[in-house]
């Protein structure tokens, strides 16, 4: 089984904020150390016409360029870096990568997805990218193209909220 991860890819927060960044290594450390038939593997970063299958240009744009207005970082929660970017690609390529092997060997992971408060034009709740959404259609697309039948996707959120962007 394969397991993504991008805890190397860490967003520079101040002092005091309230994100558990530190959370995503130490899963990566607790999986390679109990579980040593899992795979670990880097995500690879999402591409600009990956993540425009579910979230539309301007915003991926303002995203890369560092263009967001204050609302939109506020509403996002993290402050805008090159390496937010960065990471938040890393997590959404690596929901793509897990949902990928799973289709070809039945399960895989992604240490560090499930940003399903992002809508497709504006990111809230700590998510810049809505991983699951872009994998989903992703996948959706790939099935298609290789002439299978549409693929059905299902999330199940068990989040003690509504779930935003995804819903």
């Amino acid at each position: 089984m394969q397991a993504y991860h991008s805890d190397h890819f860490v967003l520079p927060l101040p002092e005091g904020h309230r994100f558990p960044m530190l959370k995503y290594r130490m899963l990566r450390d607790r999986v390679a150390a109990e579980l040593p038939d899992i795979e670990l593997a880097e995500a690879p970063a999402a591409l600009d016409s990956e993540l425009t299958l579910a979230h539309t240009p301007g915003y991926v744009e303002s995203v890369s360029t560092g263009s967001l207005t204050p609302a939109q970082q506020r509403e996002i929660g993290f402050p805008w870096s090159p390496a937010m970017v960065e990471r938040s690609r890393r997590s959404v390529g690596a929901s793509i990568a897990a949902a990928r092997a799973a289709l070809a060997h039945g399960v895989s992971v992604n240490l560090a997805g499930g940003t399903h408060h992002a809508h497709a034009d504006r990111g809230s709740g700590f998510c810049v990218f809505n991983d699951v959404v872009v994998a989903a259609r992703r996948m959706q697309n790939e099935a298609l193209r290789s002439g299978q039948h549409r693929l059905r996707v299902a999330v199940v959120d068990l989040d003690v909220h509504q779930g935003n962007g995804t819903a």
